[in-house]
């Protein structure tokens, strides 16, 4: 049954919802975890998001992911399995409020290093968080019930954020502006 894309306002206590989880997380997997970060919207203050907790934790390494898969199921996830093949393992624990999306990385990941570089820049660029939530917001009302496509249509924007991001670290000047794509 598909679900409503539901963007709501930023929550004061998403960051406390992240400290509580990962904390958790880290008991559990023990001396598996190289970081847990807090990625998503539910991550960059201020920003309009659904109400999801998005983590990736980096483990030691690829090896590592099938007994580590135990603990997000442990603290009530379930799998989701590597739907892009970037050896990045989700689990969604939908039961809790908020919900809470694990993704379990192998170290140097790109998927991870792309979702770093995206929320690092929204968190310094207030323009371009505020276009994000507009286009989610937009993105929401215009799929309601097909996350699948709203998640596919916000990939431009993620894309030249995340491209613009790897230019500001490798010294390139930052106007601060991102098309919407």
């Amino acid at each position: 049954m598909a679900t409503l894309v539901k963007i709501v306002p930023y929550d004061l206590n998403w960051p406390r919802h992240f400290s509580t989880i990962s904390s958790e997380l880290r008991q559990l997997l023990g001396n598996k975890v190289v970081a847990i970060d807090h990625i998503g919207g539910t991550s960059v203050p201020g920003l309009s998001a659904k109400p999801l907790i998005d983590i990736d934790i980096t483990l030691n390494a690829l090896a590592d992911i099938p007994a580590a898969s135990a603990a997000p199921i442990e603290a009530g996830c379930d799998p989701r399995g590597n739907r892009y093949g970037d050896d990045v393992w989700a689990f969604l624990h939908s039961g809790s409020t908020p919900k809470q999306r694990v993704y379990l990385c192998p170290p140097d990941n790109e998927t991870h290093r792309r979702r770093l570089a995206f929320r690092d820049y929204l968190r310094n660029h207030k323009d371009v968080a505020e276009a994000y939530a507009h286009l989610k917001e937009r993105l929401a009302k215009q799929f309601p019930y097909d996350g699948d496509r709203y998640t596919a249509e916000k990939s431009s924007f993620i894309s030249n954020v995340v491209e613009r991001a790897r230019s500001v670290a490798n010294g390139a000047i930052d106007s601060g502006q991102v098309g919407e794509g």
